[in-house]
């Protein structure tokens, strides 16, 4: 199998332009004799940040969980990599594009912590997920799925879906709140204890409702020892959170890269543990020779080359930030608007302030306004009467909630003004 090295890829690609736009950032990173990566609030180097960044002045946008925008050199080499695909056509498809892919590839793993062999290269996380699923040939009638209310959406429908087809059990369960570490480990434990059926367990390691943070790999252990296979949906966690595919413990994992690692829409990465693979059929579409391979396990016809040639671009200018420091100051962000809402009655905050249990994703809920409707409301009265942006969200057991999430992009200032944002809107709701 022919592979590239980093190096070679980015000079095959578009390196040279990428470090010169990113010239005057690095420039930016050693102003004033200061070493960095910076800490989460020197808001000198975060604005340095924010300045690769094209955002619209019209509104405060703290609803960054949809996706990521692409930072300007990203966009640019996005945009010069586009260029040559429609340029050359076929021939580049033919002839230029798979080594160039398959050193994509091979970046990608190493940061996962894994090898090329383990990952197969997807739209998104939505479908990586749902092949893993579909494809899972482990469970039969009589056996049960689980599955809980701060999953994603689509992907409990999946989960679902996948026991009706065999004739098995779906099993839901409920997070409590106030979540903590221990009780989440032990919800998730009591359950499994109380449904030995369970073959398979879908994991939201970042919910898109709360926020939470499951504690992943402890979880999983718990199911392993039960013979329980694990599932786990990274769409929000890898590069919002510092971590490698290897320390979820998962058999199975969905990631994103048009999140949080910022390249172009439509760029996500299916992973599946070595010894696992049989557990998943290969895809209708695959041919014999995709039998044995990642790859055979999904099939997604004709991609956006270019998107995919951006992943390490994307990755260049993250690397610019700091992974670590990079999760430090969205977690910071966070806090710098739970802080003061927490402490106003009235104000629930859905996720715990151990550390453990949030990154930069965080939704609220002003106490008995648990509808859709409501929380629709609240969300359009930040809009209309502040300018702030976010979400609502529903499918919360306890009730629909709005979501803030902010991104590398968002200063303090904007962060405070969505916590005067959500106290305003307290008062005007609740009196």
């Amino acid at each position: 199998m022919f592979q590239m090295s980093r190096r070679n890829l980015l000079t095959a690609t578009l390196a040279a332009p990428l470090a010169t736009q990113l010239t005057g950032f690095a420039a930016a990173q050693s102003a004033g004799g200061k070493s960095y990566p910076a800490g989460p609030d020197d808001e000198r180097f975060w604005a340095a940040i924010a300045a690769n960044y094209d955002v619209t002045d019209d509104i405060t946008n703290v609803e960054n969980g949809n996706w990521g925008l692409m930072a300007r050199p990203v966009l640019d080499a996005y945009k010069t990599h586009t260029e040559r695909v429609n340029r050359e056509n076929s021939y580049f498809a033919r002839r230029a594009y798979w080594p160039i892919y398959m050193g994509v590839l091979e970046e990608t793993a190493s940061r996962l912590g894994v090898t090329p062999e383990e990952i197969a290269f997807t739209r998104g996380a939505t479908e990586a997920l749902q092949n893993i699923i579909s494809g899972y040939n482990k469970l039969k009638q009589g056996d049960a799925v689980m599955i809980a209310d701060l999953d994603y959406g689509s992907i409990m429908s999946t989960m679902r879906w996948k026991a009706r087809q065999v004739g098995a059990e779906t099993v839901e369960i409920s997070i409590p709140e106030p979540a903590t570490h221990d009780v989440v480990i032990e919800t998730y434990r009591a359950a499994l204890k109380q449904h030995p059926n369970t073959r398979l367990l879908l994991l939201t390691h970042i919910s898109h409702r709360t926020g939470l943070v499951v504690p992943v790999r402890e979880i999983a252990e718990i199911a392993h020892e039960r013979g329980v296979d694990v599932v786990v949906d990274a769409a929000h966690s890898w590069g919002q959170m510092d971590f490698e595919a290897p320390d979820l413990g998962a058999d199975f994992i969905g990631f994103n890269l048009h999140k949080w690692i910022g390249a172009p829409i439509g760029v996500g990465a299916m992973y599946i543990r070595p010894d696992r693979l049989g557990a998943i059929d290969p895809n209708m579409s695959a041919g014999p020779d995709e039998a044995s391979s990642i790859h055979g396990r999904v099939h997604t016809g004709t991609s956006n080359f270019a998107a995919y040639m951006s992943v390490p671009d994307a990755f260049a200018f993250q690397d610019r930030m700091g992974w670590p420091q990079k999760a430090a100051r969205l977690s910071y962000l966070r806090n710098l608007w739970v802080a003061p809402c927490r402490a106003v009655d009235g104000i629930d905050i859905l996720t715990p302030d151990d550390e453990r249990m949030h990154a930069g994703i965080t939704s609220f809920r002003f106490r008995g306004m648990i509808s859709e409707e409501d929380n629709k409301a609240i969300a359009a009265y930040l809009l209309d009467r502040h300018g702030v942006f976010t979400v609502h969200r529903n499918g919360v057991t306890a009730g629909a909630c709005v979501r803030v999430t902010p991104s590398y992009y968002n200063s303090a200032e904007d962060m405070s003004r969505a916590a005067d944002a959500i106290l305003d809107a307290r008062t005007h709701f609740l009196g």
